[in-house]
């Protein structure tokens, strides 16, 4: 079985209980935290790694570091992962766990580029805009290129949806130049 598969089957179990205790967003927060810290401190990432601990000894240390902040149930669930010695997945687990929240929510990701920063109001209108072109709900993650000069370029995995000032220049011009050629 490929690691997808394993992180998804071990997100689903996250799901299940984080639903049990009504704390999805939380349960998300706290896995999200420890994947980006095995991502980005070499310290915790080699911890996790080594053979050296027990596995008993890596959930007690990570049942102190982690303290009142996290749930019971999710710590049992980590020790779970930890005993079956599948750490090494949490990242792919947190993948996988946001993919099923953002499914259950009927909930779609997408990067949008604009020219120009956003006031408030215009982020929601287009939320709610794209929302209606994806049939979901739409949680835009904006970047300022103002190189495009206007419009926006909306990207949802390999669709691209360009409707930026400087394609439609780019386009008006072709038009103009395949017309005096002719």
């Amino acid at each position: 079985m490929n690691d997808e598969r394993i992180g998804r089957n071990y997100a689903e179990a996250l799901l299940t209980l984080s639903r049990k205790d009504k704390e999805q967003e939380e349960w998300g927060a706290l896995i999200d935290a420890i994947s980006v810290g095995m991502r980005e401190d070499h310290t915790l990432r080699t911890f996790l790694e080594s053979p050296k601990l027990s596995a008993a000894r890596k959930i007690q240390i990570i049942e102190l570091a982690l303290g009142r902040r996290a749930p019971k149930l999710f710590l049992r669930f980590l020790e779970t992962v930890i005993m079956k010695r599948r750490q090494m997945l949490i990242p792919e687990i947190a993948s996988e766990y946001r993919m099923l929240i953002d499914e259950s929510e009927d909930r779609v990701h997408v990067n949008v580029t604009v020219a120009r920063e956003m006031a408030e109001p215009e982020r929601d209108a287009l939320s709610r805009q794209l929302g209606r072109l994806f049939g979901k709900r739409v949680v835009p993650h904006v970047s300022l290129n103002p190189a495009i000069l206007g419009g926006v370029i909306v990207k949802d995995g390999d669709t691209v949806m360009d409707g930026s000032v400087r394609r439609r220049l780019a386009s008006l011009k072709h038009r103009m130049l395949s017309t005096v050629t002719r």
